[in-house]
């Protein structure tokens, strides 16, 4: 999924390390025709290719969701397999799988004319084939695992490289602002980012997907950012009413398929009143979305937020601080969303991470009214003896 992993504070990052496994075929361009019947529980029928006439049976929306994250190596290679078998011996109902990472790379071969000009589907030379695809949709749905989505909007350098009027701009040159990595970014303001991942999120419900889970809806994080750049359709708004605009028009969008529109967004939004940089702030993003995932690692938390020393070592304390936060911050905001917590399933830092660790941040969710929640691991590797068993 990820060069650097979320981050929940703009102090840390997390690297991911992927392997690499080959698709070994394709959903051709436009093979995918669709008749619409009805709303994320209901049937479609969606014909390709290389296969007959398909009925979709959709999965509906759990009352509660515990999902785990599935990068695009693992979803291309056999781990998908092994999650499958995880969700369908333990308490996990979901599995949020990378359609679009912050490469850029989209999972299948797309029918998104801009997945195909920019190679999207195919720039590192694997993809998930079209039959494999279906088999994975079609096992989820036969157990009730919740297929979703998730689909990288702005930190896309793939895009950003191909076409550079959508990238941010440097004040001095007006050539790409890039982060520190050597990477550029897609301008948020840009309504044509903003399609696109509508346009990709489209072709994942049609295919099977229940629900899409929107990331890096958000400026960089960066605090050079500010001095070193320029923004020509910024027409006066701030960071935050640009996100709060664009989610917006994803959401009206993406209604008509109705389709959960969700998105994830830093841990700390909860408890910090400003938008940090990144245009992220609870009131201003939280009525604009069905689901909003702050991603609340206790690692990525500064010493001393909650008055708590190390946040890592303190996970129960660390996620019921902040979902107590999350709490009242929507408390004032009519039609707020609903919230899902993202949980720790990795190891920055002391302590190392385990079942008694993860055990804790869920309990802490439970403690304050959140049921839901997904882990988080950059690899896709998870720690089993924290799930409990199918009831």
């Amino acid at each position: 999924m990820m060069t650097p992993a979320r981050i929940g504070t703009i102090a840390f990052f997390l690297p991911l390390l992927g392997c690499q496994h080959q698709g070994d075929a394709s959903l051709q361009p436009g093979a995918v025709d669709i008749a619409m019947q009805g709303g994320p529980a209901a049937s479609s029928t969606v014909r390709a290719r290389d296969s007959i006439a398909r009925v979709i049976t959709r999965v509906p929306t759990p009352d509660t969701l515990r999902g785990l994250y599935v990068n695009r190596w693992a979803a291309l290679g056999r781990k998908l397999n092994d999650l499958i078998g995880v969700a369908k011996r333990t308490e996990v109902n979901a599995l949020v799988i990378d359609v679009k990472d912050d490469r850029g790379f989209v999972l299948y071969r797309s029918s998104v004319p801009l997945a195909r000009e920019i190679g999207a589907d195919t720039a590192d030379g694997h993809w998930m084939s079209g039959a494999k695809l279906r088999a994975v949709l079609d096992t989820m749905a036969a157990h009730k695992i919740y297929p979703i989505a998730r689909i990288v909007v702005a930190k896309d350098p793939l895009l950003a490289q191909k076409k550079l009027d959508l990238a941010i701009k440097r004040k001095s040159d007006l050539k790409p602002w890039l982060d520190k990595n050597g990477k550029p970014w897609l301008d948020p303001h840009q309504r044509v980012v903003w399609q696109y991942a509508v346009d990709l999120a489209r072709e994942a419900h049609e295919l099977g997907f229940s629900e899409v889970q929107f990331d890096y809806v958000r400026f960089p994080d960066e605090k050079r950012l500010i001095s070193e750049t320029v923004y020509p359709l910024a027409n006066g708004r701030t960071r935050a009413q640009v996100i709060r605009d664009q989610l917006g028009f994803v959401r009206n969008a993406l209604k008509p398929l109705g389709m959960r529109v969700t998105a994830d967004v830093f841990g700390l939004t909860a408890t910090d009143t400003t938008d940090m940089g990144i245009g992220q702030r609870w009131e201003m993003f939280v009525d604009q979305v069905d689901v909003v995932l702050p991603m609340i690692y206790p690692s990525h938390f500064a010493r001393g937020t909650y008055k708590l020393r190390n946040p890592n070592a303190h996970p129960y304390q660390t996620i019921a601080h902040a979902l107590k936060d999350a709490i009242a911050r929507s408390d004032s905001v009519p039609n707020a969303a609903s919230v899902i917590p993202w949980y720790q399933d990795f190891t920055l830092g002391a302590p190392r991470y385990g079942a008694a660790e993860i055990r804790a941040q869920k309990k802490a969710g439970y403690d304050n009214g959140f049921q839901s929640w997904i882990l988080w691991n950059p690899k896709s590797n998870y720690t089993l003896a924290a799930l409990e068993p199918q009831s």
